[in-house]
């Protein structure tokens, strides 16, 4: 059914429509909406059976997913910034253990100081966690990937993060296809777990596990991980097939085929990166996009055959690995090992800043013509910076950067004199 929806009420009927029978819930900007249209739905009986949990921390949130998967039952989750790091030790048990659970991953930047806007940097800090992650561009996509990850959870026996761009798609009114739930009854078959909590076969799972397994425990996870580099473009395809529309997969090239640059990118970011490639590919420039859709597993030989014709490849990433630089960015120079291939990274839309066609066009054209530095932070404010720099030098108590430069923007009270 085609609706005029807001992007969490969208995933949050879609979820439904995937028959989770506990969905465990704690509030935090900007995945709220989902949990609470989820609520609403159970409340009024539209899904059953399923029991909603509200609980105190989002560590218990994914404690009590972790306990209501490992007894058997299809559970599911959101969150986002300072509540996915609030639930990391628990993250690492989810995936150690093998528990094929849901979540989606509002993203927000975290703190401090305190942001509530988007960027990817509180995904991109679990990569290593053992949860695979999908990254989604549309609303659309949103809806149909979240499909996909309770079929590939379930097959693979391990967790999935469906990563939406937190207030650019949550908040965002858009109009969308929902599923019939005939539809996706047809598509995702009952939950039969790997493995199960049962009285009457008794299981330890999550014991201690000394020197002489731990490696090949974490091996096993490795493995896992790496068989469904397999079967995420085989349940994509399934999906396709189904619903008769594409949606999700490993990657997704646009105008990449005679391409001499090549914009990587993942999230909301890479409609309006297509937008300025056709506009530049209209000048006759020779330009095109790789949109990454699953950067956990990376798809390491995928990147490769993607990219290896590029003269050059610019990596458009909404986080900052602090002390380096671009953290999608390391992953790709790894994928091109041995190439000639000048891989440069662009840090753009921290904190939700935003990333706007001028600016990219800017950034695509120096980069097409090889003026652009090994790492380039889009729309930085130098004058901001400096001041704050000269400040530093100018007083040991110089006080905290983000409230200094506030008042220099005059968006906090004056200085006090």
């Amino acid at each position: 059914m085609l609706e005029q929806i807001e992007g969490s009420q969208a995933v949050a009927k879609t979820v439904a429509r995937c028959r989770p029978e506990v969905i465990c819930a704690y509030p935090i900007s900007p995945q709220t909406h989902i949990v609470e249209g989820l609520s609403r739905i159970v409340k009024a009986g539209e899904l059953a059976p399923c029991e909603f949990v509200n609980v105190e921390s989002e560590f218990a949130a994914m404690s009590v997913a972790i306990g209501a998967s490992a007894t058997g039952a299809r559970a599911y989750t959101a969150t986002a910034s300072q509540g996915l790091l609030y639930m990391t030790e628990a993250l690492y048990n989810a995936s150690g253990l093998g528990l094929p659970i849901v979540m989606t991953v509002a993203n927000r930047a975290i703190g401090a100081p305190i942001n509530i806007w988007n960027d990817h940097s509180d995904s991109m800090s679990q990569r290593d966690s053992g949860w695979i992650q999908l990254y989604v561009e549309s609303n659309q996509e949103a809806v149909d990937v979240h499909i996909q990850a309770f079929r590939l959870a379930e097959e693979l026996s391990l967790p999935v993060m469906v990563c939406m761009d937190g207030f650019v798609l949550t908040h965002a009114m858009e109009r969308v296809e929902i599923p019939e739930q005939e539809q996706v009854d047809g598509f995702l078959a009952p939950f039969e777990p790997r493995q199960v909590l049962d009285p009457a076969a008794p299981v330890t799972i999550g014991a201690m596990v000394g020197p002489e397994a731990y490696t090949e425990v974490r091996y096993l996870a490795h493995y896992k991980q790496m068989q469904a580099l397999d079967r995420i473009p085989e349940v994509a395809g399934a999906f396709e097939q189904a619903f008769q529309r594409p949606a999700g997969g490993l990657l997704r090239e646009y105008r990449t085929g005679d391409a001499q640059t090549i914009i990587v990118a993942l999230g909301s970011v890479l409609g309006t990166i297509e937008d300025v490639v056709d506009e530049l590919r209209e000048q006759g420039v020779r330009i095109g996009a790789l949109g990454i859709k699953t950067f956990r597993p990376w798809p390491r030989e995928e990147v490769r055959r993607a990219l290896q014709h590029a003269s050059r490849v610019v990596v458009l990433e909404k986080a900052l690995s602090i002390g380096i630089g671009g953290i999608v960015a390391q992953n790709v120079h790894g994928a091109l090992e041995g190439l000639p291939v000048t891989v440069r990274t662009a840090i753009a839309g921290l904190g939700g800043r935003p990333i706007t066609k001028r600016s990219l066009r800017r950034l695509f054209t120096e980069a097409h013509s090889d003026q652009l530095h090994e790492l380039t932070f889009v729309d930085l404010d130098h004058s901001l910076v400096d001041g704050e720099l000269a400040r530093m030098v100018a007083s040991r108590r110089s006080g905290p950067h983000a409230e200094n430069m506030l008042r220099e923007l005059g968006i906090v009270g004056a200085r006090p004199v």
